[in-house]
């Protein structure tokens, strides 16, 4: 950027970076990299947003307090992977690099080199807002990091235990100490609890499986996620004395899953389970202690312990499935699989389905699906939803494939797609999952194996969007 722009600028990106501190920056969901925009409505790519700030960060002047909420808003309108290696940076060269000697191999990775102050230095010059700051992001990518960046945890906790072993000490024990103390420690007649948000991890023992002890656990789960400051992605650890689980083939057998499959059992905590599934479900987060393929919404045991009750929970798998994203839901497969295994594709249940589909990438083709399709019934319902697929995809659902980390142009081209091409787009992932390779070259193949009876309904199917639109002028 040319010096006389970023002056110009600069007015912009002070005004979003206070924004961001006081939680007032919009997502553009459209966009890839993610843009945030300021209360003035000034778009800027998030990564530049972080370098911007990172540039006046110094350890003397740190304010932690604002670093946090910086921090931590970018990243709920991000995502953690979009600004942690650059507070990382920043760490490195105003703690590490400024208060501290490193020993070992030059050619060791840093987390592998170990490190004491440099002489003359005293563990009480080492100012306290930077070293909480540390615990943040280390915390943090504890919480949202990958499996593997554990050693960036280790290596920042490691700086501070030098010289505020406390302070550490304290946020293993007890969390950040703005949680209420009946949340961090609960124990009653039926089961025993603890929470910590500063590793966003909820613990709960239940000593039976009664009506009684799981209205106790989720009214508890339910106060903790009222709390404003509690991390939205989070993990909860639960033991109960008998392990079943949902009917659902393939969800991690985790106690979340064993929670909610003994919950569901009574009609009088429905409106709990509810009641807690919509307090946990937030678009980009996730369960922290499920792997990255098995990731899943705050939220989905209990979505998915109701949906598979029948059609009065529609309108909370419908709220559900328009959260989901691609990066953190995946198990929303393994529950609409065994959805319409039960339920079957119906009036009621393939729009939720197709919205379902449209929730993750690359969802598995199944023969059964094609074969739970081929009759009249089905195949109407199919072709409504592809009347109405305009209010049936999800609201984050875009044309363009995972970018990665493409820059430049490139994935500013992608957005411009046409609404009809985006419906198209859409209604070929539909297809594809449902009759795999067949769908190609308008399901020709679909539609010479078809009976007689089911043909035209095929043909219809697989008939553009574009000639639909030319045709009836309903699908938008």
């Amino acid at each position: 950027m040319k010096p006389e722009v970023q002056e110009e600028l600069q007015p912009l990106f002070d005004q979003c970076i206070q924004d961001a501190i006081d939680g007032r920056i919009t997502r553009l969901d459209s966009l890839w990299p993610p843009v945030v925009v300021s209360s003035q409505g000034a778009p800027f790519a998030v990564h530049d947003l972080v370098r911007k700030w990172i540039e006046t960060q110094r350890a003397e002047t740190m304010d932690a307090e604002k670093a946090i909420a910086f921090s931590e808003n970018l990243r709920r309108q991000s995502r953690w992977g979009e600004i942690d290696h650059h507070l990382l940076d920043m760490l490195k060269r105003e703690l590490q690099e400024k208060y501290f000697v490193a020993t070992g191999d030059e050619d060791d990775r840093f987390w592998n080199r170990e490190y004491s102050l440099k002489p003359g230095i005293r563990a009480e010059e080492v100012p306290e807002p930077l070293l909480r700051f540390a615990c943040y992001v280390a915390v943090s990518y504890k919480v949202y990091g990958l499996d593997f960046e554990y050693l960036d945890t280790n290596y920042l906790f490691g700086l501070v235990e030098k010289v505020r072993p406390d302070m550490v000490k304290k946020l293993r024990e007890h969390g950040t100490g703005r949680l209420p103390l009946s949340l961090q420690k609960r124990k009653t007649e039926h089961f025993t609890a603890s929470a910590n948000d500063a590793f966003a991890v909820i613990r709960i023992t239940a000593r039976d499986n009664t009506e009684e002890c799981c209205y106790e656990v989720l009214d508890y789960l339910c106060e903790i996620l009222e709390q404003e400051d509690f991390p939205r992605s989070y993990a909860v650890e639960f033991k109960g004395p008998e392990k079943s689980y949902l009917p659902i083939t393939g969800l991690p057998k985790k106690g979340i899953n064993q929670l909610f499959a003994c919950a569901v059992q009574y009609p009088g905590l429905h409106s709990l389970m509810e009641r807690y599934a919509r307090l946990a479900m937030r678009q980009y987060e996730q369960y922290t202690n499920l792997s990255d393929e098995q990731c899943a919404l705050p939220g989905s045991f209990a979505v998915f312990a109701l949906g598979m009750l029948g059609q009065e929970w529609r309108q909370l798998l419908w709220d559900y499935l328009d959260l989901c994203d691609d990066e953190h839901s995946h198990l929303q497969e393994k529950f609409l699989r065994e959805y319409v295994k039960q339920f079957g594709f119906t009036a009621d249940t393939v729009p939720v389905f197709v919205r379902g589909v449209l929730s993750m990438q690359n969802m598995k083709y199944s023969k059964d699906y094609a074969a739970w399709m081929a009759n009249a019934e089905s195949l109407d319902a199919l072709l409504e939803a592809k009347i109405h697929l305009s209010e049936t995809v999800p609201s984050g659902f875009s044309s363009d494939e995972d970018d990665d980390d493409d820059e430049d142009e490139e994935p500013a081209e992608e957005t411009e797609a046409s609404p009809e091409e985006v419906l198209q787009y859409a209604w070929e992932t539909v297809c594809y999952v449902i009759w795999g390779k067949a769908s190609a070259k308008g399901g020709q193949k679909v539609v010479e194996a078809a009976s007689e009876e089911l043909k035209k309904l095929y043909r219809q199917i697989f008939i553009p969007i574009t000639k639909n639109l030319e045709g009836s002028g309903d699908l938008l």
